[in-house]
């Protein structure tokens, strides 16, 4: 990861800092099987150094940015990059302290608590991604605010204090565009440094599929990220909705073309077909077919 950051051009001072942040915080051989190995790369220089520097500053981050920007991509490279163990944290609208924290269990003829993910990332140092943050009651984020501002404790009545390691960082995403959201409690909101995840350009989805797909040539690589932008261009201009703008679901209709799908078949099913509306989804069609020929196969994509 760090030859990467290179590679893209972080300033060398964050790359080294990050550096000696691993050097310095060792983790246990139990705890190295939790270290992300990030399917894809994000790119942008610019958003990495800001992420990182902020870290390494000791301040939560909160990727705050439209679908398909690369939030989930981006927090997977940082604990990557930083060499710390992750745990995930999928919000929702019944997530609860319980779940966050841990909950009572009978172990060894004893009540003792059962740790949830926030505990067990304070105490190992490791990298806690809280994932939509936004979708939870802001009242069940509240046992939070201790652990996320100067004091770094969790309090948890019946149980002792519990100090966050001095690894340990947090990063929060949100997009206000799914349904479920809501407005994120300003008191949690000033526990962060807020990063605004920008979309992805031509140039780096380009970069982003030649390194998914080493044998993808050169021009399919260019009419796949130009398809991609012209949802996006739709999706904008409140001519479709977002939920055929995916960047997920991209990279899943090349890997059936690779696999011997015709083109039109796979984008269907990995794109198209996430329209339900028949009008809206005739658009996505008709975006496709301009950039992609129905019946273009492996041969014609693939080097």
């Amino acid at each position: 990861m760090l030859d990467f950051l290179r590679k893209e051009g972080v300033s060398e001072q964050v790359v080294r800092e990050i550096e000696q942040f691993r050097a310095f915080y060792k983790i246990p051989d139990r705890m190295k099987d939790r270290i992300p190995v990030p399917a894809y790369h994000y790119y942008g220089p610019e958003i990495w150094e800001k992420a990182a520097a902020a870290l390494l500053a000791g301040e939560n981050i909160l990727l705050d940015g439209p679908k398909a920007t690369g939030k989930n991509v981006l927090a997977q490279g940082l604990g990557a990059a930083f060499g710390r163990p992750e745990w995930d944290v999928s919000f929702y609208v019944n997530t609860d302290s319980s779940s966050l924290i841990g909950t009572d269990t009978f172990r060894d003829g004893a009540v003792q608590l059962r740790k949830g993910p926030i505990v067990r990332c304070a105490e190992e140092g490791g990298f806690g991604v809280l994932d939509e943050i936004n979708m939870a009651k802001n009242e069940s984020l509240a046992v939070l605010h201790a652990a996320l501002d100067f004091r770094r404790v969790i309090d948890i009545p019946g149980y002792e204090r519990i100090h966050l390691h001095e690894a340990a960082r947090f990063i929060g995403t949100m997009n206000y565009g799914y349904a479920g959201t809501r407005e994120l409690n300003e008191a949690l909101a000033s526990r962060f440094m807020v990063i605004r995840m920008p979309v992805i350009s031509q140039e780096h989805l380009k970069k982003l599929l030649s390194e998914v797909f080493p044998n993808l040539k050169e021009s399919s690589a260019e009419q796949m990220a130009l398809l991609f932008q012209d949802i996006r261009a739709k999706c904008e201009g409140g001519e479709i909705s977002t939920k055929s703008l995916d960047l997920r679901g991209l990279i899943a209709s090349i890997r059936l073309i690779d696999r011997g799908l015709p083109a039109g078949a796979a984008i269907e099913l990995g794109m198209v077909n996430k329209c339900f509306e028949d009008y809206e989804r005739q658009l996505v069609l008709d975006l496709v077919s301009v950039r992609i020929p129905r019946s273009m196969g492996r041969d014609d994509m693939f080097r």
